[in-house]
Parts: C-alpha cells; sequence; structure tokens
C-alpha cells in the first residue's frame, strides 16, 4: 500500500516532538519489572498521590518496556528501619525509606530535621534537600543508587490533650519520627518515644502516646483524627521539624538496565522527582485539615511570643549537632548556612 507523503512526513515530526518517549511494543509484556516496597498502606497519600503517578509516567515513557510494581505495608517482609539495606542488598529493587528510622547513620542529611531550620511548605524543603544532597549526600548514599531525596511540610502536633504552651507538653507521651525532632521534644518538656509510623494508631488507641508529631499529609491514612481531638501547629517558616525521606534503587539493578531504561529513570529523577513529592505532600494539608474540621476537633497555632520560647528552649539540639559534626571532621555550620539559604531561596521561587 502506497504512503501519502504528507501523512509520512506527519508521522515524522510526531516522532522528532516527543523523543522521550519510546515506542511500545503492542500486546508485549514489560521488558524489565522493578519491586518498589515501602511501609504505608496503599491508601497512604505518597503512594496513591506520588509513587503511583511517578511509576506511571515511568511506564509510559519507556513505551511499557519499563515497569514498577509497588508492595505497600512492609509486604515483602523486614521492618521499616530495614528497608534501606533491602536496597542496597538486593533484596528489592527500589525503595523509600525515612533516613531518620536509623539513627546516626545518615548525619549530614539531617541538618534539615534540626529545630526550625525547614520550611512550612514541603515543596519548598523537597527542592531544597534535593539539591543538598547532590552536592553533599553522595558519601552518605553511596551503597545505593538514589533517585531522589525530598523532606515534608511541617509537622504538626495531634494529641489526646491541648498543647498551647511548653508546660502543656511536660510528660507527654509524644511519638517523634527521627532522632532530631526527638531531643527536641526532650528540651520541650515531652516524654519522647520513636517508633514507626505504621505503629503509631494502636498506640494512640491503647494510651500507649498521647499524641504524635507527623504532618498533615498521613492523618486521613492512618485516620489520626478519629484518634485524637486535638492539633496544635507551629507557625511560619522556618518549622519546628520537617522529616526527610529517600527514593532509592540498588546500584546493580540500575547498573543492568537498558541505556535508554536508565534515561527514562534519570530523566525522572532528582528534582522533577522531589517536587512530585514535595507537592503530594502540600496538596494533602487542606484535605486533612476538613477531615478534622468535620470531626470539631481543634487546631490551635502557635502565638509569637510562644513561638520564641520554643525556638530558645530547641537551641541546644542544634549546638550538640554541631559539636557532633565537628567530632567527624564536618564543619557543620557550613551545612546549615548552606541549607538555610537553599530553604530560603525555593521559599521564594
Amino acid at each position: 500500500m502506497a504512503i501519502d507523503r504528507r501523512q509520512f512526513l506527519s508521522s515524522a515530526a510526531g516522532a522528532v516532538a516527543a523523543p522521550a518517549v519510546l515506542r511500545a511494543s503492542p500486546a508485549r509484556a514489560a521488558d524489565v519489572v522493578l519491586k518498589l516496597h515501602h511501609f504505608l498502606p496503599a491508601t497512604s497519600n505518597a503512594h496513591q498521590n506520588f509513587l503511583l503517578p511517578w511509576s506511571k509516567k515511568i511506564e509510559a515513557e519507556s513505551g511499557g518496556r519499563l515497569k514498577i510494581q509497588i508492595f505497600p505495608s512492609m509486604q515483602l517482609g523486614g521492618t521499616p528501619p530495614q528497608l534501606f539495606d533491602q536496597a542496597r542488598d538486593g533484596v528489592v529493587d527500589l525503595i523509600w525509606t525515612l533516613p531518620g528510622n536509623t539513627p546516626g547513620r545518615f548525619p549530614k542529611i539531617e541538618v534539615i530535621e534540626l529545630p526550625f531550620i525547614g520550611a512550612q511548605r514541603g515543596i519548598v524543603n523537597s527542592r531544597a534537600i534535593q539539591e543538598f544532597s547532590e552536592k553533599h549526600l553522595k558519601d552518605e548514599l553511596h551503597e545505593v543508587h538514589p533517585i531522589c531525596v525530598w523532606a515534608n511540610d511541617r509537622n504538626v502536633f495531634h494529641a489526646r490533650k491541648e498543647i498551647r504552651t511548653m508546660e502543656d507538653l511536660k510528660g507527654l507521651k509524644i511519638r517523634f519520627p527521627a532522632r532530631l525532632a526527638g531531643e527536641a521534644l526532650k528540651t520541650l518538656g515531652a516524654n519522647a518515644i520513636g517508633m514507626p509510623i505504621p505503629q503509631v494508631p494502636e498506640s494512640l488507641a491503647q494510651g500507649v502516646l498521647d499524641g504524635c508529631l507527623v504532618p498533615w499529609e498521613v492523618v486521613p491514612a492512618l485516620k489520626i483524627h478519629e484518634l485524637v481531638k486535638f492539633h496544635t501547629e507551629i507557625p511560619g517558616s522556618p518549622t519546628l521539624y520537617t522529616s526527610t525521606h529517600l527514593l532509592a534503587m540498588n546500584k546493580a539493578r540500575f547498573a543492568s538496565l537498558p541505556a535508554e531504561l536508565k534515561d527514562v529513570l534519570d530523566r525522572n529523577s532528582g528534582q522533577l522527582a522531589a517536587s512530585m513529592a514535595g507537592r503530594a505532600w502540600d496538596d494533602m494539608v487542606p484535605q486533612a485539615m476538613a477531615l478534622v474540621q468535620r470531626r470539631s476537633n481543634s487546631v490551635y497555632t502557635l502565638p509569637a511570643s510562644e513561638l520564641e520560647r520554643w525556638k530558645a528552649a530547641t537551641r541546644p539540639v542544634t549546638d550538640a549537632w554541631l559539636a557532633q559534626m565537628k567530632d567527624k571532621g564536618t564543619d557543620g555550620g557550613k551545612l546549615v548556612e548552606e541549607m538555610q539559604a537553599l530553604v530560603a531561596k525555593y521559599d521564594k521561587a
């Protein structure tokens, strides 16, 4: 059958206009299937609004040749603190984890987790820590192939008792997400309890916890708004605390991919992926707060005078971290200055 010249030119132009998408083979199974393991349920914000869209984007741009199969809720075994090692050892291909689940293992990444360093918005923190990671975290993450590093929006107190002052925190059993948040809680008078996030709902229900320090986005998936009645916001930027996150791949698995599939992953790594994650956290805040309001829960925002007391009280946490970094031969003060500059840069963007 003869091909019309205009049809041929149109088809050729279309191919040139979309070079990033590989040609799909009809009714053909994926060449490569990667297993992505994480610790929250499939209903969680991260799964639904970051990992799933990101995986579909990878599949589409590879022309169906590269597929990512997601296993939530630790379905492939192990515990959340073991996820990094699962990627390193090739137990799974990809993981989403919190570096803070293994205290002290990734000291430089903690810089944005220091009290009153991170911004209120996730998109700001994510872009800042991703840029920071490209310069400073290659040594800490050398055992895996990083896809992106990001940090969520501000953490909020969700408690069974109202928290308006430091004195209200005294003795309360509050779950913290990572080491520095725990240290900050102690300086504020709380009984800081570390535990992986999946354990929080049952611990709240059984009275093991009086409250938790987590971002708004996780509230709907874990139904935290049904287990507590009081929520305390730390206003503005910088905020009390943000948590870092890591999406990483087994190095040998990445190296084994055909060059064109590596390119697809690379194009969807770094700032692009970090920004997707940051937006997913920020976009969930109004939805989570709407659920809280429907239950007539109380949302309180610290006034400026109380906020200054909290900043002064948590300063020893930063001082201790700086001393620890000095012992490791690292200029922690310089890292803090760089992170503050990056947060300011992206907060204005």
